[in-house]
């Protein structure tokens, strides 16, 4: 992989940048969208790349267990497997089980977990993370790490970066393919300390790209922006930088002035299937019985096919009417939303207006946010009928802190 920086912003840290893959490039500020088992839900390959995106990132652990990597290689790789002949992305997996299995074993030799599909007994080393990324053939692949638990102390935070440490160089030595861009992922806590031994350590066994992890795991919004601000001036500005799980509109802004080229988050697509929409003037809950009879689209500016064609009273009644149509069209719009911001937030940096940009988007949504929370009926978005292979309690935790690839 080759990382080409087109041009800086004058006024902070933001770069427009290219990304040069086997497959293809993509343009950063990048958002990807998560198809965690090789699918973003409700969408086809052709809808995605129609709007605009380049790369899309698949999870390494629900791949391995269901159809298993071996079968993905066998049928041609992960690319030909769901026809996305572009720039892919595979999450390690170390997060999926963190969060999905409460019977976890980790040792300085790796994880020992219980499938949640079926409670078999699995151990993935950072040897066999590598194993599986290569056999799915993703352009780019991430070391296995583990995922800090938030709140930790000093102590439990440091012994946790040293396993993810000792993962981070074993993956780099059992690397082979080099056709795949290798990326390590920095941990620490919300240390600064740590952050910086993390970044420190892995600039000298180096990598291809550099992720932060750990974040978005429920710490506050200043805290989150505090541990960014201090460690990605600390990264080597040549490769690129990626931002794990953080994925509202302002909270991408202020990454991105930070000097973050890549974001990944699933909540533009599950919000979809909760019912909440983004637009540029915030966040609107289609159930709400104020868009009863408003026959106005989601967001006048937005040029989307859903936008194009439908109104708020009818998509309210597929929502509240559980048809599957609502999921696909809530879906479509929020993907439009996101890619078409991160387009837009290109096209200020190249042009050096990023920041009046941040400035009118700010002041839209967070006027638009006020707006929809005085609504009397305005309430947590809950799932009106579960997809294949989701529970409600699952899907509903838009309310919670997002957490990647869930």
């Amino acid at each position: 992989m080759k990382f080409e920086i087109l041009k800086k912003d004058r006024n902070s840290r933001a770069r427009l940048g290219k990304c040069y893959t086997p497959h293809g490039v993509f343009h950063t500020p990048a958002f990807i969208p998560v198809g965690t088992q090789a699918t973003v839900k409700a969408m086809t390959p052709e809808e995605l790349r129609a709007m605009g995106a380049e790369i899309i990132l698949s999870n390494t652990y629900h791949l391995y267990l269901r159809p298993g990597h071996e079968r993905i290689r066998r049928l041609g790789g992960l690319h030909r497997f769901m026809h996305w002949n572009y720039p892919l992305l595979t999450d390690s997996g170390g997060f999926q089980v963190y969060s999905l299995n409460s019977l976890v074993k980790v040792s300085k030799e790796g994880i020992y977990f219980q499938s949640h599909i079926d409670g078999s007994r699995h151990f993935i080393s950072p040897e066999k993370c590598v194993e599986i990324q290569e056999a799915l053939g993703a352009d780019i692949i991430m070391c296995l790490d583990e995922c800090t638990a938030y709140p930790a102390s000093h102590e439990e935070a440091g012994h946790s970066l040293e396993i993810t440490l000792n993962w981070s160089r074993r993956c780099k030595e059992s690397h082979r393919d080099q056709g795949q861009a290798l990326f390590g992922i920095v941990q620490g806590g919300m240390y600064a300390d740590l952050r910086k031994r993390s970044v420190e350590a892995l600039t000298e066994i180096g990598f291809d790209g550099y992720a932060l992890g750990g974040l978005s795991v429920g710490e506050s919004k200043e805290t989150l922006f505090q541990v960014v601000a201090e460690t990605a001036p600390l990264l080597p500005p040549q490769h690129p930088c990626y931002l794990m799980g953080v994925g509202m509109p302002e909270d991408i802004l202020e990454a991105i002035q930070q000097g973050i080229d890549m974001f990944d988050c699933v909540l533009p697509t599950r919000n979809a299937r909760n019912g909440m929409l983004f637009t540029r003037c915030g966040r609107m809950v289609i159930k709400n019985a104020s868009y009863g009879e408003d026959p106005l689209p989601i967001d006048l500016s937005c040029s989307c096919y859903v936008c194009r064609h439908y109104s708020r009273a009818y998509l309210r009644h597929l929502y509240l009417s559980e048809e599957i149509l609502a999921l696909r069209l809530n879906t479509i719009h929020n993907l439009h939303f996101y890619l078409t911001l991160m387009e837009d937030i290109r096209q200020a940096i190249s042009a050096d207006c990023l920041d009046r940009f941040m400035q009118d988007f700010k002041l839209k949504w967070e006027a638009g946010e006020e707006e929809e929370g005085s609504q009397k009926e305005l309430s947590t978005p809950t799932l009106a009928f579960p997809l294949e292979g989701e529970s409600k309690e699952r899907v509903n935790q838009c309310a919670k802190p997002i957490r990647r690839g869930i």
